[in-house]
């Protein structure tokens, strides 16, 4: 279980949010939602332990994630905006590489399958730097077909520069991804179904 309690998040001299408070339990899907500017981003930043609250604290199985980071980060997996690629490798490779520092065991054929199910067969072989931007996030994306042992997803914007079908089956994998009862908390400006039911939490509510 992930719990947020009393979050506060500064940004220069400017306090974005305060007194955030969240509970994510197995099999849950939650979107934080919220104008452009509340700080949507910098929340799952701070869910993950990529950067340090103003005030509050962040528990992940009863536990403060800064007492506890080799383990969250086992249990978790961020996709933030940034691709994170290198652009002298293949999407597969990358995709491999990603896989293996966050221990995933991730062979040529399963790699494959998923760049394949995000819409990067076709180009997986290819060298990085000659992607588009939507393909380079689609390498990360890619990931999420590799992890399903991995209970926390926290995705910024996962669906964005993705074609009908991609999002279709991309909705399906987190559907699954919760009914295996794991948890994800993600942004997104798209209106896209799910079976699971979505939880929403509006940060401008709790907007400095």
């Amino acid at each position: 279980m992930l719990e947020v309690t009393e979050l506060a998040c500064l940004r220069g001299d400017r306090m974005l949010f305060a007194d955030v408070a969240l509970t994510v339990r197995p099999g849950e899907l939650v979107r934080i939602a919220g104008p452009n500017g509340v700080g949507k981003t910098s929340l799952l930043r701070l869910l993950c332990g990529l950067g340090m609250p103003e005030h509050g604290q962040v528990s992940w199985k009863g536990v403060r994630i800064d007492r506890a980071r080799e383990a969250f980060h086992r249990d978790t997996l961020y996709l933030g905006h940034a691709a994170a690629l290198n652009d002298l490798l293949s999407p597969l490779e990358n995709l491999r590489f990603a896989a293996a520092c966050h221990g995933l065991s991730a062979d040529v054929g399963q790699s494959e399958l998923a760049l394949e199910r995000i819409g990067l067969g076709p180009q997986r072989d290819l060298p990085a730097k000659v992607l588009s931007q939507g393909q380079r996030r689609r390498v990360g994306l890619a990931r999420l077909y590799l992890s399903e042992n991995v209970p926390l997803w926290i995705l910024d914007e996962p669906f964005t520069a993705l074609d009908v079908t991609a999002v279709r089956d991309l909705a399906e994998w987190l559907d699954a991804h919760c009914a295996r009862g794991g948890m994800v908390v993600m942004t997104t400006h798209q209106d896209v179904p799910f079976a699971t039911p979505m939880r929403t939490v509006d940060l401008a509510e709790s907007a400095c």
